[in-house]
């Protein structure tokens, strides 16, 4: 679907005066400006965030309780449970949990619920079975902070549960031994986007400096604590949580340490990824290339594999976990390829753009640990709101939905506006799961899309790119580029730099590539210069742009391209549209 782009106006007052003040090249200095960054206090700080702003976890809500009460329970040799979710957010952050409590001498294990068979959150059962497994505390990542039935089971049966979340909080808090949340109600943390994994890694810390006795921890624990920033970066980048304030700290610091001192699973992964060659990783790396085979695990029914190569330390058992995790990687490539295909046919059947503010598609079979991605695909297609349920096959159970947002629409809060309609729901703004029976499939699509309806306005219909800034492709030298990088990491809140140009020719036929064709390799020609550009997804591009007759106007995002030692600068095409 066509897109509107809107180009940040150039200011060159604004441009050559933060420049002079921040001392940084013209380019960076618009690139801040896009990003509402003025100050040349905030801009360095920007450029250059200090792992010592990190807030103090004493800081974090519950956290100092937390921290206590499990000291407390090791000391009492009582059986700890770390329960996490089946996703990269909360595989990363049980490592995170479980690798501390075991370095401080905890009887330790960690439970990770089945995506199909149990769902998201905690589970009365599952904690019935761990307490006739005599496990006196469950420390939960990720998860929790709604399940205040399961935390009443949990009192009732002796077992002290500790919550660890950063969901969205409900009108009743969990009655928890202790809960530990960035935006508990009541209380006034500095910074409310930590991710799961975040939120973990603050409780580690905490229980590091418990164990110290001191705010500064000995040199054992430290080692540890900035390997555990890398599996927290991993977790908070998969998590699509804004790479802004501390995120961006623990991002930043934390590629570094996973390109550095990964633990011996991530090393593996990594190799298996091809990623064992870069001596610095970017958060497209993870993003694109070691999240996804970690989520394979979880969306195909085996997460407990990804946690245990992340705290595994036998070499063979690592090599041997993440070459598994890599064929569910690819099985989960080929579910996703045939999933997308059936609801995109179905898509095409039931979309009016004019009309419509909404899809809700559902299918028998549809793999119940695919179809968000595949709803991802489609929202970003159509810019708009996507639900996907899958049915039971049986017809015993309710069909399995998972939805995905475009900006501008709360997911969490429409999926609670059809509330009459579905068996259950949870969620976020921007990604919910939900549960529905079968004859109430029409009820629900309806009453969703009136709520599109009246919260997207026409124009929002439209999916709009927010383009930094104009220039040829002669600007895009390696050192320009190199100073772009110098904004990274890259990710929600802060992407990489959207820029566009003008009056481009192809300089050969474009050409699709991938195993199913689905993305496009093309040079683009302007005054002499020749950069390769790749569309990711674009492979549906290709008839249209090699029966161009006359230049293109092109949107893109500048990388370097590394490639057997060699250094190219090459654009991800995200947009084109013929030159008016």
């Amino acid at each position: 679907m066509a897109k509107r782009w809107r180009i940040h106006p150039h200011d060159a007052d604004r441009i050559a005066a933060l420049q002079c003040a921040a001392r940084v090249p013209a380019v960076v200095a618009q690139l801040l400006i896009c990003r509402g960054i003025t100050d040349p206090a905030l801009a360095r700080v920007f450029l250059d965030p200090k792992l010592s702003a990190l807030h103090d976890p004493e800081q974090l809500p519950g956290c100092t309780e937390a921290a206590a009460k499990i000291h407390e329970a090791i000391r009492a040799k009582k059986r700890i449970v770390v329960y996490g979710d089946y996703d990269v957010d909360g595989m990363t952050g049980t490592a995170v949990l479980w690798r501390c409590l075991r370095l401080l001498g905890a009887d330790v294990g960690y439970y990770v619920p089945h995506r199909v068979d149990e769902g998201y959150g905690l589970h009365g059962d599952a904690v019935r079975t761990l307490a006739s497994d005599n496990v006196g505390m469950i420390v939960t990542v990720d998860c929790g902070i709604g399940s205040v039935a399961v935390a009443e089971t949990a009192r009732q049966l002796g077992v002290d549960l500790i919550v660890t979340d950063h969901h969205e909080p409900g009108p009743e808090l969990p009655q928890a031994t202790a809960v530990v949340h960035p935006r508990l109600p009541g209380h006034g943390y500095p910074f409310g986007g930590l991710s799961g994994s975040g939120v973990a890694l603050k409780v580690a810390w905490a229980l590091c400096q418990q164990a110290s006795g001191a705010k500064k921890v000995g040199q054992r624990m430290r080692e540890f604590l900035l390997q555990a920033v890398g599996l927290a970066a991993l977790g908070t980048i998969a998590d699509v949580v804004p790479l802004v304030d501390e995120n961006r700290v623990l991002v930043r610091h934390g590629l570094s340490s996973l390109a550095g001192q990964p633990t011996l699973g991530l090393a593996t992964l990594m190799r298996v990824a091809q990623l064992d060659g870069k001596t610095q990783l970017a958060s497209e790396d993870v993003a694109f290339s070691l999240a996804p085979r970690l989520n394979a695990a979880g969306r195909l029914g085996q997460p407990q594999l990804a946690v245990e190569l992340l705290v595994t330390e036998r070499t063979e058992r690592a090599e041997e976990l993440a070459r598994y995790i890599d064929q569910l990687n690819a099985d989960r490539q080929t579910l996703e390829r045939s999933i997308y295909r059936a609801a995109n046919k179905q898509a095409r059947e039931q979309f009016d753009p004019a009309e419509d503010s909404a899809l809700v598609l559902a299918d028998h079979g549809w793999h119940e640990g695919v179809i968000g991605i595949v709803a991802g695909r489609l929202a970003d297609k159509y810019h708009r709101p996507v639900v996907l349920i899958s049915w039971d096959k049986l017809a015993v159970k309710p069909g399995v939905g998972s939805a995905r947002s475009v900006p501008g629409f709360n997911l969490h809060a429409a999926l609670a506006a059809c509330d009459e309609y579905l068996v259950s729901h949870g969620g976020h703004v921007a990604a919910a799961g939900l549960k529905i029976e079968e004859g109430k499939l029409e009820g629900f699509r309806a009453a969703f899309c009136e709520v599109a309806a009246a919260e997207i306005s026409e124009q929002q219909r439209v999916a709009e790119l927010r383009i930094d800034a104009e220039a040829p492709l002669s600007a895009f030298t390696l050192e320009a580029v190199g100073h772009i990088e110098r904004l990274a990491p890259f990710g929600e809140g802060n992407s990489r730099p959207l820029l566009c140009t003008a009056g481009v020719t192809l300089a050969e036929p474009p050409k699709t590539i991938g195993s199913d064709g689905r993305h496009l390799s093309l040079r683009l020609s302007q005054h002499g210069v020749t950069l390769r550009a790749v569309a990711f997804g674009g492979g549906e591009w290709a008839d249209d742009l090699a029966s161009l007759q006359r230049p293109l106007d092109a949107a893109f995002r500048p990388v370097i391209n590394t490639f057997r030692g060699r250094r190219n600068v090459e654009l991800h095409l995200v947009d084109w549209r013929a030159e008016a």
